[in-house]
């Protein structure tokens, strides 16, 4: 029984193809057995009590968070691990991100995590730290975004974003996205981006 076990082992080690298909096909199906769940489960696919889709000024600015690549620094997922939910307050659930399209966790940091930093600064605060972050964080290796305050949210595409997500399954209204325009005309990418970052855990916060 042994040396047929062996042998059958001995076959499938040797033919390559066979176990490049047969690892692929052990790590699908363990995939799978970890992640079709969660799409069953209420706590990933709902949102948590009192969260909201961004406004549109929040959308405008979480674009521009991620074009200027904002996320390759600062992670927004706190992981429950007593030395972060100490620094950072309340580890992050599922349910915060059902909006996000697309969702930005990760744990890796070169700057401080942004999961809760919704409401922690003042606009000012914010304001001033994008135009320059070492008047405020002396030992900030972050680049300045000063530029921000010149650019301008545009206006004409706003509309047509929230559609888009709309179908993805964010509950925007006919009466949100025909106001949207209206509502960035005029802001600045420095005004869209500190709208965004202000939103940033305040679901969570609101529920504690």
């Amino acid at each position: 029984m042994a040396s047929t076990a062996t042998s059958g082992h001995d076959k499938i080690e040797r033919n390559l193809p066979l176990l490049i298909i047969l690892i692929i096909l052990v790590v699908s199906v363990a995939g799978l057995v970890e992640i079709v769940p969660l799409y069953f489960q209420k706590s990933t696919t709902e949102p948590v009590a009192g969260l909201t889709p961004y406004t549109p000024l929040q959308l405008a600015g979480r674009d521009i968070y991620i074009r200027e690549g904002c996320v390759g620094c600062h992670s927004q997922m706190i992981r429950p691990f007593r030395a972060e939910t100490e620094r950072y307050g309340h580890y992050s659930v599922a349910g915060e991100s059902v909006y996000d399209h697309p969702f930005l966790w990760g744990s890796k940091r070169t700057g401080p995590d942004l999961a809760r930093v919704g409401g922690r600064y003042s606009d000012e605060w914010h304001r001033l730290h994008l135009m320059n972050p070492r008047d405020l964080v002396p030992e900030s290796n972050m680049p300045a975004y000063a530029w921000l305050a010149q650019g301008q949210v545009d206006a004409d595409t706003i509309a047509d974003r929230m559609r888009g997500l709309r179908k993805v399954g964010v509950p925007y209204t006919d009466e949100q996205i025909a106001k949207a325009s209206e509502e960035v005309k005029g802001k600045s990418e420095m005004e869209a981006v500190i709208a965004y970052l202000q939103g940033l855990g305040t679901a969570i916060k609101s529920k504690r």
